[in-house]
């Protein structure tokens, strides 16, 4: 990932405001000319430090999701390990996020599923493969209390 300068890191704080805010209105927000902006917007998607445009959505359809917190232990944290680990999770699209803990465990996962009789599917056949597991975790959310929610996505 590239290094970020002052601008960079002001269009990312106004691109994770409003995601749809217009590239004209960003290159005036920073001093820079709209071709220089959207230049330096490349570069950042490109280099991994913008990750990607987010919807979230709340229809009737999507409250029959369910969410599971998954908190991953390994059997040893060095860097093999955790550079398979993570590789493996990024091959399979249901896991959602996933961050590198602090503390008790060594990854936490989020996942969403159709019914717990899905996520027993998840659990044998992707989360219990992963490589190097030891622990398996879960713990299934009742609801979403708080999801921060920011204008649009990039137009």
């Amino acid at each position: 990932m590239a290094t970020l300068d002052a601008i960079d890191r002001n269009i990312l704080r106004l691109l994770k405001t409003d995601a749809r805010m217009s590239n004209a209105r960003i290159a005036a927000e920073v001093g820079l000319s709209p071709s220089a902006c959207l230049r330096r917007i490349k570069i950042m998607e490109d280099s991994g430090a913008i990750q990607g445009y987010t919807v979230l959505a709340d229809t009737p359809d999507l409250h029959s999701e369910v969410s599971v917190i998954v908190n991953i232990t390994l059997e040893r944290q060095t860097e093999d390990h955790l550079d398979r680990f993570e590789a493996a999770v990024r091959r399979h699209p249901e896991i959602r996020e996933c961050f590198l803990m602090s503390g008790g465990s060594d990854y936490m996962l989020r996942v969403n599923v159709a019914s717990a009789s899905e996520f027993e599917r998840l659990h044998k056949v992707v989360l219990s493969a992963l490589p190097g597991v030891t622990r398996i975790y879960s713990s299934f959310a009742l609801r979403n209390v708080l999801a921060r929610r920011v204008k649009g996505g990039r137009r």
